[in-house]
Order: structure tokens, then sequence, then C-alpha cells
């Protein structure tokens, strides 16, 4: 346990930026999850649809540093590849 005023807060901070931070990670795995969905039934368009909602989405969690951008730029490669193949 914190002993300090400092460490009790710091404690309280790390907490309220965890939770935000799961959060966040939730609402991109939705999206991922939206577009697999997608890809799995074989919906083409729906796909597409999906795809272009998560890259936002995607790249916010990477520039604030809640994934690495290098995931993020995997994830997304991945993604539109199987998208590519839906299609093709």
């Amino acid at each position: 346990m914190a002993n300090s005023a400092q460490a009790r807060k710091r404690a309280r901070q790390a907490d309220k930026h965890n939770k935000h931070n799961a959060a966040m990670r939730s609402t991109m795995r939705t999206a991922n999850k939206k577009i697999t969905k997608a890809i799995d039934e074989g919906d083409a368009e729906t796909a597409k649809s999906a795809y272009l909602a998560a890259v936002p989405i995607i790249d916010r969690m990477a520039r604030k540093g809640i994934i690495h951008k290098n995931k993020a730029a995997r994830q997304k490669s991945r993604l539109n590849q199987s998208i590519i193949k839906l299609q093709a």
C-alpha cells in the first residue's frame, strides 16, 4: 500500500488510466471482431465498411500508446488482405 500522499494519488491515477485504456482496447477489439465476422460470413461489402470504420480507431489507439504502432499496422494489413481475398 502506498504510504505517501503522492504515492496514493499516483495509485489512483494508475487505476483510472488502466480502466480507461482497457475500455479503449475493448472498443478496438469489437471493431476488429465486426470485420472478422463479416469476413467469416462472406459479406465483402459489410467487411469493407467495417474496415473503414475500424481504421481510425486502430490508428487512435496507436497514437495514444495503447497499442504499439507496428501492431496497429499489422492488424490493418492483415484485415485488409483478408478483405481483398474475399473480394477476389
